[in-house]
């Protein structure tokens, strides 16, 4: 570095400095001095500074930082500490240039000192929570080796006890202390409890807030004001907040009132996240091919947290309009009330399937109840009427054979001028048989959910169980039909988190109905069941070699997901998955033939579950998020003289709602 002062008019000087940089330099050793029972290779594996590596032009962990070195110092402390080294002590460091300036030598002094065990373990000072309900959260136990994390740990849980019941400032001290012959090693170790004063809570605000009113928010809230301050109510309003589909991130903060010891105000800073979609054009689906489609969802309907959908949707098999609306708070008890009209007409099911035209119009609600705060349950009725339409040359004879015995069966028959005839004439060219029916469904279902964000959740876990049953003596048609979803969110190491998830549903029929309906049978393959098989196209096969559906779907997946950088966990998802699932036919109620026309069972064997693995993207887009996947089939069947071989289709993508 150098100087250079130059005097200018008006009794004033110019300071020049001249600065040559040179070479950066690195971290050329690090020793520790005095380690006898563990390598210096182990310790320094959790060291944020590091010699030059491989990596190191990108973590630029080879450049010396006071501050990275006293970090580091913390974890050497740690490292032993936690493996009972209570007496562990760094006696001294030295760092030393080289004298060209381009490499460092780090020298760490220790003395190890010696395994102790913990004898006894007391709580002592101010008891306002009952001592013997404190005790449930020691860790620590007697005979336990010293730890300094366990001990860390049980700290932490003795004040968050104690700010449940709003002692929110609560000090926990662990003094350990030697006890008896200093030759045994071992310690008695106290936990001083100084409660402090009970706080209470003056206000709460909400900041960055524009498009959401303020009830909305409020109603989320478990912390209320005016209660005493309760970092568990605290949490779980969080929680709350965050799992609104609308709402992205949020933060909160406790500033305590000047001038009062105990009264606390708590703020809240929200990001906020697009709640309404408005859709329309062309697109493409694997299941129903070409779409044209109009579409609007709000789940922050003008700010009041009332969800309003509005379907309009036209494929080349399938023509849906439908419009829905969710209370989620009909009542300040947080009962819910859903409503909705569909009318739909599909010519098929999925694109693969043969031919099956149905025309149908339902409506209906349910209730949402809540049980806990994590759990509740809904109930509903649903109503359609329902017309069919099957023709013997173009549908599944499992089709066919279903609406000639079941609700109202109906048969015409055409020539080939397309004119209607009488049936069972020499001049019959095409057979149809149609059914028309009520159904009034009765629906209940099961929900226990605990995840902190209802998309792109990371933690966690979801169950539901419904129930569908068709009344009898009011339906035409008679059957039910019983579903579980299960998720859970499994942290690994690092920010890497294992995702399980489960998806079973059976049906079956009633009465005088001979089997579930064309239109309640499941379908699998594909990005929602088991990826890298074509959408739809797994189980039952009718005698065109299309897909059927069964009564009974399996399917369950394990994804491993892979951090992303933290600005994009809230919008964007990388995971490596391993999915496994089918649908079956149980009950012998429709007769399956194969391409010689021989039977073939389709019943539940678990070696007939479809296995795959690959790797999955998904984005959250202003449409919708879209779901991108490449998976590799593991046990695809490549079919015999009479069984028909699975369809596999490697890359896939998908489009869906994302509320």
């Amino acid at each position: 570095i150098d100087t250079t002062v130059e005097e200018v008019a008006g009794n004033r000087v110019k300071i020049k400095i001249d600065i040559v940089e040179g070479k950066r330099a690195k971290i050329r050793q690090i020793n520790i001095v005095g380690n006898e029972t563990f390598k210096e290779d182990e310790i320094l594996e959790a060291f944020e500074l590091k010699t030059p590596n491989l990596l190191s032009f990108y973590k630029q962990d080879d450049r010396y930082s006071r501050e990275s070195l006293q970090g580091d110092l913390e974890k050497l402390r740690s490292f032993y500490m936690d493996r009972g080294y209570a007496n562990f002590d760094v006696e001294s460091t030295q760092v030393a240039i080289a004298p060209e300036k381009d490499d460092i030598f780090i020298t760490v002094n220790v003395n190890e000192g010696e395994v102790h065990r913990i004898k006894e373990v007391k709580l002592a000072g101010t008891f306002v929570v009952p001592e013997g309900l404190l005790k449930r959260y020691l860790l620590v136990q007697p005979g336990d080796t010293f730890s300094r994390k366990v001990i860390t740990a049980t700290q932490e849980l003795l004040q968050n006890r104690l700010g449940e019941d709003g002692f929110a400032f609560a000090k926990v001290d662990p003094v350990p202390t030697p006890i008896g012959d200093p030759a045994n090693k071992e310690l008695s170790l106290t936990f001083f409890v100084d409660p402090g004063n009970r706080v209470y809570v003056r206000h709460i605000a909400f900041n960055g807030v524009t498009k959401i009113n303020d009830e909305v928010l409020r109603r989320e809230m478990r912390q209320l004001e005016g209660g005493w301050l309760s970092n568990t109510a605290l949490n779980r309003s969080k929680q709350r907040l965050e799992r609104l589909p609308y709402i992205k991130k949020v933060d909160s903060e406790t500033k305590p009132v000047a001038g009062s010891a105990d009264l606390v105000d708590i703020t809240y800073e929200i990001e906020e996240g697009p709640s309404a979609q408005l859709g329309g054009g062309v697109g493409y689906s694997e299941s129903q091919s070409f779409i044209l489609s109009g579409n609007y969802a709000d789940a922050n309907f003008l700010g009041t947290g009332r969800r309003v959908s509005i379907d309009l949707n036209s494929g080349r098999y399938s023509k849906v309009y439908g419009i829905s609306v969710t209370e989620p708070y009909l009542t300040p008890d947080n009962i819910g009330l859903s409503t909705h009209l569909t009318y739909r007409d599909q010519t098929q099911f999925v694109s693969a399937s043969s031919d099956f035209s149905s025309e149908t119009i339902g409506g209906g609600f349910d209730i949402g109840i809540p049980i806990s705060e994590n759990q509740g349950m809904r109930f509903g009725l649903s109503y359609q009427r329902s017309s069919l339409l099957t023709t013997t040359s173009g549908s599944a004879r499992q089709s066919v054979d279903w609406v000639r015995n079941n609700g109202d069966p109906s048969r015409r028959c055409i020539n080939v001028l397309r004119e209607e005839i009488v049936c069972d004439t020499a001049a019959t060219a095409l057979e149809f048989h149609g059914t028309e029916y009520d159904a009034l469904e009765f629906n209940v279902s099961w929900n226990f959910d605990s995840r902190n964000r209802s998309l792109f959740a990371n933690r966690g876990q979801r169950h539901s169980f419904g129930l569908a049953y068709a009344l009898p003596g009011i339906s035409d048609v008679e059957y039910y039909v019983a579903s579980y979803e299960f998720i859970k969110f499994v942290p690994l190491f690092g920010r890497f988190t294992l995702q399980l998830g489960a998806d079973i549903a059976y049906g079956m029929d009633i009465g005088d109905t001979t089997a579930l309906p064309p239109y309640r049978q499941f379908y699998a393959g594909g990005p929602e069941t088991v990826r890298g098989y074509r959408e739809s196209r797994l189980g039952p096969k009718d005698d065109f070699g299309r897909p059927f559906g069964g009564n009974l779907k399996v399917a369950s997946r394990a994804e491993v997901l892979i951090p992303l950088p933290q600005k994009f966990e809230t919008s964007a998802r990388l995971s490596w998955f391993y999915d496994m699932g089918n649908v079956f036919s149980t009950g012998d109620r429709y007769d399956f033939r194969g391409r010689s026309f021989q039977p073939v069972d389709y019943k539940f064997e678990y070696d007939k579950l479809k296995h795959s693995t690959g790797l999955a993207v998904q984005w959250l887009a202003p449409l919708g998020v879209f779901r991108f996947s490449y998976a590799i089939p593991l046990n695809a069947y490549k079919g015999d003289f009479n069984t028909y071989p699975d369809e596999i289709e490697k890359f896939q993508f998908s489009v869906g709602q994302a509320f």
